[in-house]
């Protein structure tokens, strides 16, 4: 789906939040040799990532998003119409996270709420629905949620992925506002990539698998290289056409932090100044899809917006799937980040062993 234009939506506020737990690539890593491991430090840019020990969950880190957001905008839980979590790292695989966070938020019993099964394009994707839903006035405030626990599916064995992955989790409020400017989207997808990145085991395709590796993630990096530098730049071309504006008069460009040399390098292919593409891979490695809202609290926790901006959100990966949104940030943009020490929905849920009658 190429070149979408919707009206009628406010981007509120955005809140992150990450595991307390942080590990240092380098100090920490001691299943690889150290000058391996600085040179994949070199080049992805990851240097340290918030983990989890295994407790938290997704549920927690987007409810922790969640809980704090509504506080700051002051939103009751009842005024809520739908909530949108994105997550390919569930608690369970039934029911869906949305309706653990329904419960634990307190929403009403009027709202609407779902799990979307993307990865990382999934933010734009979520823009795109939930702006979707104020715009023909099926809802007035949408919690759109985003978040995972990658490395908690990466086998430590596995230079290529062990080393990239953080978790995070994310809450965005999107609300009706009739002043609201044009938001333009671009979405793809190609499913003959689907094996470029995936867990092959513990679904039902392959419920026990016979290697224990295949719980974990399998990633083809060249497949995923000469992907992301294909089509991400034509996404930034089609896009700033789209909305018939150039790169010099867009504000920022939020990329899903994948890897530190491929987004230099798409943004030097596109002519993009490097002040206008925040990087934090440093700090949290690849988090996901959520990584582009948690790349958004952290800079504009430090730049707070004075004027109205343009942005762009780029995410692009598993699947494939590529997408984009442009879209518009106010001087009231709410942010906030919080780090979890526990998981919060541990003592909100009960015990969940369940007693069935034959």
């Amino acid at each position: 789906m190429t070149g979408k234009v919707l009206s009628g939506a406010r981007l509120a506020g955005i809140v992150s939040a990450v595991p307390h737990k942080t590990f240092d690539n380098i100090n920490d890593t001691q299943q690889f040799n150290s000058a391996e491991v600085k040179k994949v430090v070199a080049l992805a840019g990851v240097k340290a990532r918030h983990i989890s020990d295994g407790s938290i969950c997704t549920s927690d880190l987007c409810f922790a998003s969640a809980e704090r957001l509504l506080r700051e905008l002051n939103w009751s839980p009842d005024s809520v119409d739908v909530l949108i979590c994105i997550t390919q790292s569930p608690d369970y695989f039934l029911p869906g996270v949305s309706s653990l966070i329904h419960k634990s938020l307190g929403l009403g019993q009027n709202c609407a709420v779902f799990d979307l099964g993307l990865g990382c394009s999934g933010y734009p994707y979520g823009l795109w629905l939930a702006n979707m839903m104020v715009q023909t006035g099926s809802a007035n405030r949408v919690l759109l949620l985003h978040g995972d626990t990658p490395s908690l599916f990466t086998a430590k064995e596995d230079r290529s992925t062990y080393l990239l992955f953080g978790d995070g989790g994310t809450a965005s409020g999107i609300e009706a506002d009739s002043t609201g400017g044009n938001w333009g989207y671009s979405l793809h997808s190609d499913g003959s990539g689907y094996s470029d990145l995936i867990i092959p085991g513990g679904g039902f395709r392959q419920r026990q698998p016979a290697r224990e590796r295949d719980y974990c993630v399998h990633m083809h990096g060249p497949n995923l290289f000469n992907f992301t530098i294909t089509k991400v730049p034509k996404l930034i071309e089609e896009t700033l056409a789209l909305m018939n504006v150039d790169a010099a008069q867009t504000d920022l460009f939020f990329f899903h932090q994948s890897n530190q040399f491929i987004m230099k390098h798409i943004a030097k292919k596109c002519g993009l100044e490097a002040h206008k593409v925040p990087i934090i891979l440093d700090r949290f490695g690849n988090i996901g899809g959520a990584s582009v809202p948690l790349t958004m609290t952290q800079y504009f926790m430090e730049n707070k917006p004075q004027t109205e901006l343009n942005v762009m959100l780029l995410g692009y990966g598993v699947g494939l799937s590529w997408a984009s949104a442009y879209i518009s940030i106010d001087a009231n943009l709410c942010v906030d980040h919080v780090e979890l020490k526990d998981a919060p929905l541990a003592s909100l849920l009960p015990n969940t062993a369940v007693e069935t009658n034959a």
